[in-house]
Order: C-alpha cells, then structure tokens, then sequence
C-alpha cells in the first residue's frame, strides 16, 4: 500500500512549504508517502474550467491505478479515528490510495466524478497550500492513532 498526494503546484509560502514539508516526511514514517506535484495550468486568456480540466488531465495521469480521493469541502467529513482507520484498512488491503488536492481554481467535475471518496478536510473553502498542509498532519495523526502513540490527545 503506498499513500500519494497528488497537487497542483508547489507551495509558494516559505514558512508554509515548510511545514507541508515537515508533516509529509512525518506522516512519512507511518505511511509509504510518494507525493506528486504538477504544474499549474496557465489561466491566462481562458476560463477557470478549462484550467479545471489541464490540471485534472495531469493529476489523473500521476495516480493512475491507484484508489482516488479528492479533496473537496462538499465531501464527506472524517473524525480523526474514522480516517486512521480508513487508511489502515487501505493497507491491510494493499490498496494504493491518491489523495487529489486541486489548485487555485478547485478541481474539475470529471476528477470528481472518478473518485472513490469525496474527502471534506474542512467546511471552509480552503486554499490548495493550506489543504496539503492539513491533509499532512491528518496522515501523521492517523499514524500515531494506528501505533497507539501519544500525538493525537
């Protein structure tokens, strides 16, 4: 089982990469991570659907055959146990599982639509920066649940 994140762009937030950066190599030690970035699609002169749908073709060519879940505030929500168990089921299957994360415009309907699970990280609309850095320290918590380890209180 290999857990990959899958996102559009590259933190631009220093300070924010960094801590993306420290959660995902924590989350690291629990889970086999293989995180993916693509670039972002130009948006210039053509609308936000059409950049939807540059970046939903690139990010579903980098998670190919493996389970799909996309990252969406209309998605269902997960407690923190849910989720670890989600993933730990994951694993005892060896089922590889992408978690999507779009870019400044969302993503595409027909990613949505391809995906096992809508995953809400939170009610709020948040930024694509900030829902990696949530999903990380979410990978790391179910890891910690998993072992039994102190973290998550």
């Amino acid at each position: 089982m290999k857990v990959i994140v899958a996102a559009v762009g590259r933190p631009r937030n220093a300070d924010l990469a960094a801590a993306i950066e420290e959660y995902e190599q924590r989350a690291a030690r629990y889970w086999p991570l293989d995180v993916r970035e693509v670039r972002e699609a130009n948006a210039r002169g053509v609308s936000a659907d059409v950049v939807r749908e540059k970046e939903a073709e690139r990010l579903g060519q980098r998670v190919e055959g493996a389970a799909l879940i996309v990252c969406d505030e209309r998605g269902t929500g997960m407690t923190s146990e849910k989720f670890a168990a989600f993933l730990q089921d994951a694993r005892e299957r060896a089922r590889d599982v992408a978690f999507v994360i779009g870019g400044a415009y969302g993503l595409a309907e027909s990613l949505r639509a391809r995906a096992r699970t809508r995953l809400a990280l939170a009610p709020w609309t948040l930024s694509h920066e900030l829902a990696r850095l949530v999903l990380a320290e979410q990978l790391y918590r179910a890891g910690t649940i998993v072992r039994g380890e102190p973290y998550h209180k």
